[in-house]
C-alpha cells in the first residue's frame, strides 16, 4: 500500500469513524490511512479512497506497513482490557520505527491520579510513549455521554436508572466532541508534542440529575437507584452483560462517586473551539434513535 500523511488506528470503532469524518472535512482521502482488523471494514474504507491496512495491535508484524510513511497518527486505545499495555507498546514501537512526527494517544481523564481500574494500562502506555521517545500528545479523554445514554432503554422499561455513582459529578461530553479534539490535534499547525490534554465536558451532572432529565424528555418517571458497587455489578451481570464489562462499569461508577469523572478546566471546548455537547442534547438524540 502507498503511504499516507495521517493514520487512524481502530478506525472502524465508534470514535475512529467520527475522527475520520472530521479529518475528511479538511484532508483528502488520499492523505489518510486506516488500520482495521476485518476484511469487511477494509473494503468499506477502501471504497472511500482511504489507504487501508489490515492489522492488529496484538500482532506486531502487521503494524509496520500501516505506520510506514506516516507523519501524524492517532493511536486509539484497545478495547481488550488486560492486554492494552502490551498491544499499545507494539503500536508505539512501530510508530517509532517509521519515524512518525506525532503520535496522539487516547488516554483517560486524570490518568495519573484516577481511582479507576482503567487508569493502570493507560498510565503504562503513557510511560511507554516517554520511554520509547516517540513525539507524542496525550488526549486524556473523560467519559463519553453515550456510556450513560446506552442505559436509557432499560431505564425506561423499568422506571429506574441503576448505578453506584452516588452524588458524584460527571463532566461527560459526546463522543463527537472527543473526535473533534483528536482532529484538531492531528491537523494543528502549532507544535503538539509534549502536550497532555485533560478533556471533559463543560458542564456536569449527577446520575440523579441524569434520571430527572430523562424523565423530563421522555415523559416517563425514571428514578435513580444508587447501589453498592457489588450489587450494581451483579445487576449488570443479571441483565446479560459479560462479567468483565460489568465489573468495569461498576468500578467506573464507584470512581465517579469519588470525583474520577469530573473536571472543570474546559480544556476540551477550548481545543475544539465550541461548547461541548450538553447531556440533554445527547439524551434527546438517544431517544430519537
Amino acid at each position: 500500500m502507498s503511504s499516507s500523511r495521517f493514520l487512524v488506528t481502530g478506525a472502524s470503532g465508534q470514535l475512529g469513524r467520527l475522527v475520520l469524518d472530521g479529518l475528511l472535512k479538511s484532508v483528502s482521502a488520499a492523505q489518510i490511512g486506516v488500520l482495521v482488523r476485518s476484511d469487511k471494514a477494509a473494503a468499506e474504507f477502501a471504497a472511500r479512497g482511504l489507504h487501508v491496512h489490515i492489522g492488529d495491535y496484538g500482532r506486531p508484524e502487521t503494524l509496520a506497513a500501516a505506520f510506514a510513511g506516516v507523519d501524524r497518527a492517532l493511536l486509539i486505545s484497545s478495547s481488550e482490557i488486560g492486554q492494552r499495555a502490551t498491544q499499545h507498546r507494539n503500536a508505539i514501537e512501530a510508530a517509532r520505527a517509521s519515524g512518525v512526527s506525532l503520535l496522539a494517544y487516547t488516554s483517560l481523564l486524570h490518568a495519573d491520579r484516577s481511582p479507576l481500574g482503567l487508569a493502570k494500562e493507560h498510565l503504562q502506555t503513557e510511560s511507554a510513549l516517554r520511554e520509547l521517545g516517540v513525539p507524542h500528545v496525550v488526549l486524556r479523554n473523560g467519559w463519553y455521554s453515550e456510556n450513560y445514554t446506552a442505559s436509557i432503554p432499560a431505564a425506561l422499561a423499568h422506571g429506574a436508572l441503576l448505578g453506584s455513582g452516588g452524588d458524584g459529578r460527571i463532566a461527560s461530553a459526546a463522543r463527537a466532541d472527543y473526535a473533534d479534539a483528536a482532529v484538531r490535534v492531528l491537523t494543528a499547525e502549532q507544535p503538539q508534542a509534549g502536550h497532555i490534554y485533560e478533556l471533559a465536558g463543560d458542564d456536569s451532572y449527577s446520575l440523579a440529575e441524569f434520571a430527572a432529565e430523562l424523565s423530563r424528555q421522555s415523559g416517563k418517571a425514571v428514578a435513580y437507584r444508587d447501589l453498592p458497587q457489588a450489587e450494581y455489578q451483579a445487576a449488570l451481570i443479571a441483565a446479560g452483560l459479560p462479567e468483565p464489562f460489568a465489573a468495569l462499569l461498576a468500578d467506573s461508577d464507584a470512581g465517579a462517586a469519588k470525583g474520577a469523572l469530573f473536571d472543570e478546566s474546559r480544556a476540551l471546548s477550548r481545543l475544539i473551539g465550541r461548547p461541548t455537547t450538553p447531556i440533554a442534547t445527547t439524551i434527546a438524540a438517544a431517544l430519537k434513535a
